[in-house]
């Protein structure tokens, strides 16, 4: 099982703590704007990468509207993770955003 949290709760909750963020969109969308210090984990890459995630910690797991964060929410509580899925997603994020314009 996981939780699910809503926008506005999320954002709370954000701007009040530090939070372990993971965005599964795919690179280029996470490129183009995030939640600063979310970290990229791609839906399409959940397979190869769900070991590098440390069982300790809480993520919290976001995506466009919510159903890629469900799924990876899913799959990682599959998976014996701490995981809290963000409803309604970056289309719903009211705070700040970076881009990635390194690459």
């Amino acid at each position: 099982m996981y939780r699910s949290i809503g926008a506005d709760e999320f954002y709370q909750e954000a701007r009040n703590k530090e939070l372990t963020i993971l965005d599964v969109r795919e690179v280029d969308e996470f490129e183009n704007g995030h939640i600063p210090n979310a970290h990229n984990f791609p839906l399409s890459q959940l397979n190869e990468e769900i070991d590098a995630l440390d069982k300790t910690k809480t993520y919290h797991v976001i995506c466009h509207s919510g159903g890629r964060s469900t799924l990876t929410s899913e799959r990682l509580a599959e998976h014996g993770y701490d995981v809290v899925n963000v409803m309604g997603g970056m289309s719903s994020w009211k705070g700040e955003t970076t881009k990635d314009e390194s690459k």
